[in-house]
């Protein structure tokens, strides 16, 4: 993991509705993941889509245990 690679999102927990910054590092690509609410505990699951040309990220969609991404 490079820190040039780290890009702070701001997200909020489809949960409990918190918002929390979340570092996504776009040299892992695009990938599925899940990271806890640092307020509620509640496990979120994210779709990162990362351009695989620049590298850049294209969209970061997160939602409940239970939704389909």
């Amino acid at each position: 993991m490079h820190e040039e690679n780290l890009e702070p999102q701001e997200m909020y927990c489809p949960y409990c509705d918190t918002p929390f910054e979340l570092l996504i590092d776009r040299s892992q690509g695009s990938h599925a993941t899940w990271e806890d609410c640092p307020r509620c505990c509640a496990p979120i699951q994210l779709r990162i889509e990362v351009s695989p040309a620049s590298g850049e990220l294209v969209s970061l969609a997160a939602g409940r245990d239970d939704d389909v991404l």
